[in-house]
């Protein structure tokens, strides 16, 4: 197996608890900070298709960035954006992108779930 790619802000509680999760289970994983380093468009397009869920629910939308944008914006016209106008957003600003984001192979996570942590790597430690 592949190591596991793990995009987290050193300043968010779930990704802390991702983290301590993976290091108490022994998942070697390669720690990627998503403001200094968010994905590019291209790699965020492969991953929010492989997470199977729709860019929208990508966005951290508890965060200053995306308040930032409702402001500037407007709320209905944030709600109109399509999905590559997000993605969009998503690549200039990794602090508007909900985390932590978990890369396994072909399955991409978003936010933190022990049990769905546990259904892709408990069994499948990195080596």
């Amino acid at each position: 197996m592949t190591k596991p790619k793990i995009w987290g802000y050193a300043g968010c509680s779930t990704c802390k608890k991702a983290l301590k999760w993976l290091e108490a289970h022994g998942v070697e994983h390669e720690s990627i900070p998503i403001v200094e380093s968010p994905p590019s468009l291209a790699e965020l397009r492969k991953l929010v298709q492989k997470s199977g869920l729709p860019a929208r629910k990508w966005i951290n939308a508890s965060g200053q960035s995306y308040r930032a944008l409702i402001e500037s914006r407007g709320k209905e016209a944030v709600e109109k954006l399509t999905d590559g106008e997000l993605l969009d957003l998503l690549a200039k600003d990794g602090k508007m992108i909900k985390r932590p984001v978990l890369a396994v192979g072909d399955v991409v996570l978003v936010g933190f779930s022990e049990p769905a942590y546990e259904a892709q790597l408990a069994t499948k430690k990195a080596r």
